[in-house]
């Protein structure tokens, strides 16, 4: 099967946008977009307290090949963010020690993974902000296909390249690029909201009244 690449032409986000969505939680970002745009659950940090934040570069593979993702590791700018549809297979690698050191000799944002990796020692003592679904021995081989720049479906999120990728603790959130500007202000609102609701609790107020919640119907005991 061929590899072929999509011709795309985005905008590149400025230093200034991308130190403003840095601060910007996953999950507020997900709030605001309707609780939406999350990957599932399974696609988690291989370091605790390894945020990622930057634009996607595509790549869809056949399972068990690595093969598009070495030539996007080779393509991507500094400070992107590779993200791989690699059919969510986790008893194969597609992402192992040798990548992950020319992406950070690239100085990459990182990357995201639906699908298994090896070599997560290698990734820790580098410092690369790696997410993925499960890690294996198992390698992988080349040659198969795929697709890149393309439109993606990873961890069930819609991603193009361009997009913004957020990851935390929590997991990962896209923002269409599109939606960043009104995202990022929705976002920045929220959390200063969430601030304002924090004090307000150490100040004594409990949570149902600071919500307005409704208080539970009162049921009468029942008749011996």
């Amino acid at each position: 099967m061929a590899l072929q690449q999509y011709e795309v032409d985005y905008r590149i986000l400025t230093d200034a946008e991308l130190n403003a969505w840095r601060k910007i939680p996953p999950a507020v970002a997900s709030d605001c977009m309707n609780r939406t745009q999350v990957m599932t659950s399974s696609i988690k940090p291989i370091s605790p307290g390894k945020p990622i934040c930057g634009q996607a570069r595509t790549v869809t593979t056949m399972v068990g090949d690595c093969w598009p993702i070495c030539i996007m590791i080779s393509e991507a700018r500094a400070g992107e963010v590779i993200v791989v549809d690699a059919g969510g297979a986790v008893e194969i690698a597609v992402w192992g020690g040798i990548m992950t050191a020319e992406a950070v000799y690239r100085r990459l944002g990182g990357a995201v993974v639906h699908g298994a990796i090896r070599d997560i020692t290698e990734m820790r003592e580098a410092g690369f902000a790696m997410y993925c679904s499960a890690a294996t021995p198992k390698g992988p081989h080349q040659g198969f296909g795929g697709v890149m720049d393309g439109p993606a479906a990873v961890g069930g999120v819609p991603v193009r390249s361009g997009d913004i990728v957020l990851g935390d603790d929590d997991g990962v959130v896209v923002v269409p690029l599109e939606m960043a500007g009104t995202v990022l202000a929705a976002a920045q609102a929220h959390l200063a909201k969430e601030e304002a609701w924090v004090r307000e609790i150490k100040s004594g107020a409990p949570i149902p009244a600071l919500f307005k919640m409704k208080t539970p119907d009162t049921i009468l005991p029942a008749l011996k």
